[in-house]
């Protein structure tokens, strides 16, 4: 992959590869400039979005470059346990009768630094302790709680692992939708109107928390303050309707968000770390046409499951101006929270012309069909070559402060 394939389209190119670094692909000087670097591929994990990630993972181990790479896929079980899983791509498939999830073991993978060395050891009772080799970079291709907000990134910063993504406090700020809106606002970007429900404001006195709702003006969008991919999303038209959205929100955090219906068009927007100090790279906007019929928004059903569901467009069918502006606020965004690697940018494009920002999602879907691979698949990054740069963003950052 050239600098001119990767940078063709893409606002805030880098030019050309910053001195001291190596090409796509290739590690830095150490161990791994004496073999292919060895990517492990990290998925399933504990949150509600464990299927989810089984099909993230399923489309990355199928276009990772496999003569470039040495992969090593770990699954994590929704006990938290780590284990080697099946290479099968289809057992992680995504149907609307089948859920993919990665089964509990007898035999558990750590990864432990040895000598220098990060090291996938697998562990059984009665058993000697087998090592399955070192490895270079970790891929957490995890959603939600206990994966993407910052607690994986932690235990990687701990052993000065490298890893393709977030760090630590971006992951944990682009996972709280309450705090994402106080570091946005804090930069100046315009957030809708909010209030943010703890489990000790509804439990103690509920009444109010409806007051407060009922301020913002009906529809609101009720959501878990912690949750992702439409998990849990309600959209409530009357005050009739909040106290179940409430319930069934809660069932996926006790923290909640609730949000006043806007009204404008979704574009959503990707953005991709800039090499060594460049400034973050983004796409061309897009936008998500959800197709008449049984999703009132963009639901879990619309996202993953079902075929025609929902459709992008891309670039968004909106004026110049508004495209750049897009772009400009999507890298703010980006820069606003500290990410790192990859982040998708949702905003609302309101018939006046303002730009809301909604969310930054810091591992948005990865899957062939996911927005974020299309988008720059649409700005001239297909998905395999999507994946080689952040491996190598990884392979070249800094480890520990930063």
């Amino acid at each position: 992959m050239t600098e001119e394939s990767l940078t063709a389209g893409i606002a805030g190119t880098a030019g050309t590869t910053p001195a001291g670094t190596t090409p796509a692909g290739t590690a830095p000087a150490h161990p791994a400039e004496r073999r292919r670097p060895r990517v492990a591929l990290l998925f399933g994990g504990r949150s509600s979005e464990h299927a989810v990630s089984c099909v993230t993972a399923a489309g990355v181990m199928g276009a990772i470059d496999k003569v470039k790479y040495d992969v090593v896929p770990i699954g994590i079980a929704k006990s938290g346990q780590w284990v080697i899983p099946s290479a099968d791509i289809g057992q992680w498939s995504l149907s609307a009768s089948a859920l993919p999830e990665v089964a509990a073991s007898g035999r558990t993978v750590t990864l432990a630094e040895v000598g220098g060395t990060h090291q996938l050891i697998v562990t059984a009772p009665n058993e000697v302790p087998e090592e399955l080799g070192s490895v270079d970079v970790v891929f957490p291709l995890l959603h939600g709680p206990w994966g993407e907000d910052g607690t994986v990134q932690g235990l990687l910063e701990l052993s000065d692992t490298r890893y393709v993504g977030a760090g630590v406090l971006a992951s944990a700020v682009g996972m709280d939708k309450h705090f994402m809106k106080v570091v946005f606002e804090a930069a100046g970007l315009t957030v809708g109107p909010y209030v943010a429900v703890t489990d000790r404001e509804w439990s103690n006195d509920a009444e109010a928390v409806r007051k407060r709702v009922d301020r913002l003006g009906f529809p609101v969008f009720v959501k878990p303050a912690r949750a992702g991919s439409s998990m849990g999303i309600s959209k409530v038209d009357s005050m009739d309707g909040l106290d179940s959205a409430i319930e069934e929100a809660r069932r996926h955090d006790l923290k909640l968000v609730i949000e006043a219906g806007i009204v404008g068009r979704e574009i959503e927007c990707a953005v991709l770390e800039g090499r060594g100090t460049d400034a973050p790279r983004t796409s061309m906007p897009g936008e998500i046409a959800v197709a008449p019929g049984d999703h009132a928004f963009y639901d879990f059903n619309a996202k993953y499951v079902e075929d025609g569901a929902a459709a992008l467009s891309c670039p968004a069918d909106i004026p110049d101006e508004a495209i750049a502006r897009v772009r400009e606020l999507a890298a703010a965004a980006f820069d606003a929270v500290g990410a790192e690697g990859l982040s998708r940018v949702d905003f609302f494009y309101t018939p006046d012309g303002e730009l809301i920002i909604n969310e930054i999602n810091t591992m948005p879907g990865f899957t062939p069909k996911s927005m974020y691979p299309q988008m720059w698949a649409a700005s001239g990054l297909d998905y395999s070559d999507l994946i080689d740069e952040l491996i190598y963003l990884a392979l070249n950052r800094k480890t520990g402060l930063r």
